[in-house]
């Protein structure tokens, strides 16, 4: 972004968010159209000139975080107390709870790789923008279309970088490739195996974990694979994905060629990770959960109690 633009948007936004300005005072202010102000205003908040942060209040269930901790030997478990009377967005508070814990986490030249999500999106939105941490920043799975931009770790990679005033290290390549062999050449070029090799060797990595259902996935809605095809995985064993990379319920890599077409770090990769932050919720992810619990890949979960509570009672069965 050149410096021109970059001075419109935060001029625009200045006006609207802190002198309260209406969009059309402003487009006659500027000499532009309502429209165009809108469309600024919109760019602002995606490019991160402006950042809005909810401060929504934070309550814990400790003996949650006890009894899922004794289940899978995890250093850390955080675990969102609800209300589910109260109305109020779940992914957004967890996403606060998440970025608290990693505002106390993140130290001065640490390397933090970081995987897309809706989840993930949540807790860097939460960041706050004065921590300046100067850590490195390293996309740990590859692009999906622009249709989900803002979740895509390139995007949230970027949006991080920037509240942490550190570098970060991009993986210019798609999410999945068309075949094992294909992915095999991406791997090898210089740029992704220079940003694969930093992400696999992170101190920490913020990641989500997804459940596989068709008409939710991002692999679908990206158009990596059908809906066909993912419900025929799952009815083979498959259960969730971390890092794009599908695992069963027992915690193993799902087998066959998919996993290989990512581009991103393996679940092998990710138990080298000394801290590996995964952040879920809702209950209908609890068997994912608990498959994600059975790899060596997780250090510390964060979740909802109803989750933790399916995923107590799925563990029992």
């Amino acid at each position: 972004m050149d410096s021109t633009h970059h001075y419109l948007l935060a001029q625009v936004a200045t006006m609207y968010y802190e002198r309260e300005m209406t969009q059309s005072e402003i487009g006659k202010k500027l000499d532009l159209s309502r429209v165009k102000v809108y469309r600024l205003l919109k760019e602002a908040k995606a490019a991160g000139v402006v950042q809005i942060r909810i401060s929504w209040p934070i309550e814990r269930q400790t003996q949650l975080e006890q009894a899922l901790k004794q289940l899978a030997g995890l250093k850390e478990v955080l675990v969102l107390k609800t209300d589910a009377t109260n109305g109020s967005p779940l992914l957004p508070r967890l996403g606060q709870l998440g970025a608290q814990y990693l505002e106390q986490i993140l130290q001065d030249g640490m390397t933090l790789a970081i995987c897309m999500g809706s989840s993930t999106y949540e807790v860097i939105n939460a960041v706050s923008p004065d921590l300046q941490a100067h850590v490195r920043v390293a996309q740990a799975t590859g692009s999906i279309p622009l249709a989900l931009h803002e979740l895509d770790s390139s995007a949230i990679a970027r949006q991080l970088a920037q509240k942490l005033g550190g570098e970060v290290l991009y993986l210019s390549s798609p999410l999945i490739a068309d075949s094992v062999e294909a992915a095999a050449v991406l791997r090898n070029q210089t740029d992704i195996k220079r940003t694969l090799a930093a992400a696999a060797q992170a101190d920490v990595a913020l990641l989500g974990i997804g459940n596989l259902d068709p008409s939710k996935s991002r692999f679908v809605q990206g158009g990596f694979i059908t809906s066909e095809k993912l419900a025929d995985l799952m009815r083979d064993g498959a259960v969730g994905d971390m890092a794009g990379q599908i695992f069963t319920k027992s915690g193993e890599p799902y087998p066959g060629p998919y996993n290989q077409q990512v581009i991103g770090l393996s679940i092998d990769d990710l138990c080298r990770i000394p801290k590996v932050i995964a952040v879920a919720a809702g209950p209908q992810k609890a068997a994912a959960v608990l498959g994600a619990l059975r790899t060596c890949a997780l250090k510390v979960l964060v979740t909802d109690d109803q989750t933790a509570r399916a995923v107590l009672s799925l563990n029992g069965a």
